[in-house]
């Protein structure tokens, strides 16, 4: 009888645990002055398992490093200019990030990047098995001017003069 006991208890955690499986890492940059967003993605996400017994624990704890030389945009050479003419111009090899509140619908993310670190509120929505957040960073917040002018430099022609440095941040979070 105890071994049922002990069984039932047991299933029971596992089915009250929720697990992080994965997690993507996404911004849209825009560019000229009709404002075009150019989407791209994080290849190289680093996060810990974690596991907890509610969806709001599961998410105060989860923190990821993102390297920036992996940035996925679907377009090869963009994503090179990306990396030499952004990310490395100020040496930002990564960008840390992690899930220090969680309110009503809002989430409360630290950010660090280029030495900076910042808290940014984002908008979340919960499904059966996934997380998904959505909010916005200023460049200059985080002292990123100048591979802001570099990348503009870089791709003037095709930007049309203008790169904005609002930056949209979203991420998903899939969990069992």
């Amino acid at each position: 009888m105890k071994k049922v006991i002990i069984a039932l208890l047991l299933l029971n955690i596992s089915l009250l645990a929720y697990e992080v499986e994965n997690i993507s890492v996404k911004f849209t940059a825009f560019k000229t002055y009709a404002k075009k967003g150019v989407n791209a993605t994080f290849d190289d996400v680093a996060y810990q398992k974690v596991s907890a017994d509610t969806i709001v624990k599961m998410l105060t704890n989860s923190h990821v490093d993102i390297n920036t030389a992996h940035v996925n945009s679907g377009n090869k050479a963009r994503d090179a200019k990306l990396v030499t003419s952004f990310f490395n111009i100020q040496g930002v090899k990564h960008i840390k990030a992690k899930i220090i509140d969680v309110r009503e619908k809002m989430l409360i993310v630290e950010i660090q990047m280029n030495k900076t670190t910042l808290n940014i509120p984002m908008l979340y929505t919960v499904s059966d098995s996934s997380v998904l957040a959505n909010g916005t960073i200023d460049l200059a917040d985080f002292m990123m001017i100048p591979s802001l002018k570099s990348i503009n430099k870089a791709c003037y022609d095709l930007h049309q003069g203008k790169t904005w440095q609002d930056v949209d941040i979203s991420f998903e979070m899939d969990y069992k």
